[in-house]
């Protein structure tokens, strides 16, 4: 290996330059890439990461400006180059990957010609040769019938294909350097474990360096060799990631890992502890440690000077940026809130018997005629949810989640089944025809904080009209004195009443979701992916919010999500979805070992988990999801089961498998035998001597 570095910043300085004058984004960052290495970049929403790859690109608009320090590539400083050698290394020697793919692939030319233009531009290739090799790229990211693919237009196939179309493009001149910005956000869980484990294959064939940018610390913990932590548009701490993993030394990067469902963690026992406050706005920023109004550690010394990187004692390259490094015990427990009263889950209030939900699509919609075909969105659908009681629904997308979410809304009318709200039956009928208090009954939280409020109105004003469409309150005062209750119930002061939604951040806006969720007094609140649009300090707010209003209203809780992390923390009951089909369901702890359905056991293997002694099976799911317009016969997983051989006589491809019963409410549509399941090893296990030290 080179000892010198495919990428070296050192004491970057990064600002935007707008009206108001000069607002610094990236001060004092360092950092080295290796020939070889994956260097993972962390930190919340706004803390500079992207701002660092841009730099990187040179790639920030007319107002971005380096104001300081340098970046070298191979050792040349990219400072000292003209537009014409920059223009040359974009895209050949250094490419990016994108969070989402689409703005990446121009929607009205076929893939084909798009992979094939960055060979004939950067390396003057005949379109002939341009084609060969952008068909062979394509087969090495796995991507199904390459030929079809090149022909296609980028609407025509899956998110996670076009991901992979993005990465063969970046791929396709081989880079010295591989920029990923949250390259995995936008995808399912079984999806982004594909991704990764071919970006780590390909990374080693090729021997490319990468910048790894992500919140997801499990991500890191996966695909990189290094970390550099971020906050506040500084670096924080470096090292490598068992280093930093296992001896973190600054405060904020114990913060994001207090914030996370690691195993072990538990919502009665050992609840997550949020990171307090928020990051500060880059005209606010406090004089000396950017960090110190949420440190639980902060002190006199840490605002008298400017706090610079320095080393770990014993650990070398270990840095990190804290002026109490030596004083504080960095092994002591957080101060972790007490939950006395756990809630108890008491009578059924939600009861769905073999719920069925189809939508007849015709062939040709826009103009009439042709062939009615019918979507199976939910098929046999049968649950309970309790009071008190926290029931999680996990899949990949397309599987029916959100569909059975409509249909307890009243957004969709069930097609056969039953569906009944504390023994009132509320399938068949719609929103409109419900009665208010059915209404207030069943509400949601939904994904996204920042579409679901009005822009134009107040937060207050929005949570009043909520009250008086539940018709509670007698008057406009009564309501105001609720609407103030409810702020204070999610946590937020009351002057936030006269604030509008663009004066708040994601984790407020969300908050305001759950108060407006709250509000009419719910039996059932339905939570689809609740916290998946925020931070995880944040996340981890919300969720223990949640919890918390939960178990004083004894709210029954629907919790959507594919981050099984979230799920294993906050659930009773997990129901595990695939094509339409509940495929598994049980008690948390029942779902978390063996025996698993395939499936389930996929999904497993597909979490990251920021510990370095969980050890994990690697399974990566084949292919996508099928389409509910056309699903295979026998068995809805048979296509993408790795178990489906051990069956034989074609059985899983000939039936559906039926419903066996593994006691204590578990259950499971399998082909596999009894013994075939009690043979099962888990999917996560733990190195007990890396546990130990």
């Amino acid at each position: 290996m080179s000892v010198e570095p495919i990428l070296e910043i050192d004491k970057l300085n990064i600002s935007f330059f707008v009206r108001a004058g000069e607002i610094p984004a990236v001060m004092d960052f360092s950092c080295k890439v290796m020939p070889g290495e994956t260097m993972g970049l962390v930190g919340e929403s706004g803390c500079g990461k992207s701002t660092v790859a841009l730099g990187i690109m040179r790639d920030m608009g007319n107002r971005g400006k380096i104001v300081g320090g340098s970046i070298k590539f191979r050792g040349r400083d990219m400072g000292d180059m003209s537009e014409e050698e920059l223009r040359d290394i974009r895209g050949s020697k250094i490419a990016m990957i994108y969070q989402e793919p689409m703005a990446s692939l121009n929607p009205a030319m076929k893939i084909g010609k798009q992979l094939m233009e960055v060979l004939i531009i950067h390396e003057n290739a005949s379109k002939a040769d341009a084609y060969e090799r952008s068909l062979a790229m394509l087969e090495s990211v796995k991507l199904p019938d390459p030929k079809r693919v090149m022909n296609a237009y980028p609407h025509q196939i899956s998110g996670g294909q076009q991901q992979r179309i993005v990465i063969a493009m970046a791929l396709l001149s081989k880079p010295d350097l591989l920029l990923l910005d949250e390259p995995t956000t936008a995808l399912d869980v079984t999806v982004e474990a594909g991704i990764v484990q071919l970006i780590k294959e390909l990374a080693r064939e090729t021997g490319t360096s990468m910048l790894f940018i992500s919140h997801n610390l499990g991500l890191i913990l996966e695909t990189c060799d290094r970390i550099t932590v971020m906050y506040s548009g500084e670096a924080v701490e470096t090292g490598t990631v068992n280093e930093v993993f296992d001896h973190m030394r600054h405060p904020y990067t114990q913060g994001l890992f207090n914030s996370i469902p690691l195993p072990g963690a538990d919502k009665n026992s050992r609840p997550l502890v949020a990171i307090p406050g928020q990051l500060p706005l880059p005209m606010e920023r406090p004089y000396g440690c950017n960090f110190g109004p949420r440190c639980p550690h902060f002190d006199d010394k840490c605002d008298a000077n400017p706090v610079r990187m320095q080393p770990v004692p014993g650990e070398e390259n270990h840095m990190s940026r804290c002026i109490r490094l030596n004083e504080l015990d960095w092994n002591a427990e957080p101060e972790r809130p007490v939950v006395t009263a756990p809630a108890v889950p008491g009578e059924v209030v939600l009861d769905v018997k073999n719920l069925k939900k189809y939508y007849n699509v015709a062939a040709n919609q826009i103009f009439g005629g042709g062939d009615t075909r019918t979507v199976k969105a939910n098929e046999s659908i049968t649950l309970q949810a309790r009071e008190s009681e926290t029931v999680a629904i996990v899949g990949e997308s397309g599987c029916g989640k959100s569909t059975l979410a409509k249909v307890l809304l009243g957004l969709e009318t069930a097609t056969d089944g039953e569906v009944t709200l504390s023994g009132v039956s509320i399938g068949e009928v719609e929103v409109g025809d419900r009665d208010t208090d059915t209404v207030a009954s069943v509400q949601m939280v939904f994904q996204n904080p920042f579409d679901t409020l009005n822009p134009s109105h107040s937060v207050g004003s929005q949570i009043m009209r909520t009250l008086e469409k539940f018709k509670i309150g007698n008057n406009t005062e009564q309501r105001r004195e609720r609407m103030l209750e409810l702020l204070d119930l999610v946590k937020l002061p009351r002057a936030f009443a006269k604030r509008m939604p663009r004066q708040l951040s994601g984790g407020q806006k969300q908050r305001i979701g759950v108060a407006r969720a709250f509000a009419g007094q719910p039996k059932v609140v339905v939570a689809d992916e609740p916290v998946s649009a925020l931070d995880v300090s944040v996340q981890a707010a919300v969720t223990e919010l949640l919890m918390e209003i939960q178990r004083e209203a004894k709210t029954t809780m629907l919790f959507i999500s594919h981050d099984l992390s979230v799920v294993r923390y906050i659930a009773d009951r997990v129901v595990v979805m695939y094509l339409g089909h509940i495929v598994e369901q049980g008690s948390t702890d029942d779902i978390f070992a063996p025996p698993y359905h395939p499936y389930t056991e996929a999904l497993l293997s597909a979490i990251p988990i920021a510990d370095t002694s969980v050890k994990k099976k690697q399974i990566v799911l084949d292919g996508d999801i099928p389409s509910a317009l056309n699903p295979p016969s026998g068995c809805p997983f048979q296509t993408r089961c790795g178990h489906k051989a051990s069956v034989g006589d074609n059985l899983c491809e000939r039936e559906l498998p039926p419903l066996k019963d593994l006691g204590n409410g578990h259950v499971m549509k399998c082909h596999l035998s009894d013994e075939q399941l009690q043979a099962m090893e888990p999917v996560i296990s733990f190195d007990k001597d890396k546990q130990a030290s």
